[in-house]
């Protein structure tokens, strides 16, 4: 297994991916995750734009044989400024493909995150995670990981 940073001619394979996690979470949560009929295109357009800033990470894996086997999203974003913290690494989405899950990859792909983003000299790196992802926040809690909030949320359609 490879992880390795990825560029605009990667995003064509690891759009599948983000079709899936999209999917995967709408189906979850329709009222959180409700998905445009565009998201895939906006993507498109998105991911290319963190793999050429250098203060976003995008990052693919890829198995023996090259194939991609799984992808992460994050970049800096800025605190609110009452904290003394102004600004944070946040990792938006992390995919790993379901036929080489448990192989150690999802783990790969967040400790690697986090070390580039310690690179650049971000000290806190932030994740939410869906509640009825038991197996994620499982993950990233033996990446260190903490929970610090609980987002709450009420639709208020009828």
């Amino acid at each position: 297994m490879l992880i390795r940073p990825a560029n605009s001619a990667d995003v064509p394979a690891i759009l599948p991916m983000v079709a899936a996690i999209c999917s995967m979470h709408e189906s979850w949560d329709p009222d959180r995750y409700a998905m445009l009929p565009d998201v895939i295109d906006r993507y498109a357009r998105w991911l290319p734009q963190r793999a050429a800033d250098p203060r976003s990470i995008l990052l693919l894996a890829e198995d023996d044989s090259s194939k991609p086997a799984g992808f992460l999203v994050g970049e800096t974003l800025s605190n609110i400024p009452i904290y003394r913290l102004t600004e944070y690494g946040f990792i938006h989405d992390m995919w790993v493909e379901p036929d080489v899950r448990k192989s150690g990859i999802g783990k790969a792909l967040v400790l690697a995150a986090i070390e580039r983003f310690r690179a650049m000299g971000i000290h806190q790196v932030r994740l939410e995670t869906a509640s009825l992802n038991d197996v994620a926040r499982r993950l990233f809690e033996s990446c260190g990981f903490k929970i610090g909030t609980i987002d709450m949320l009420r639709s208020t359609r009828r």
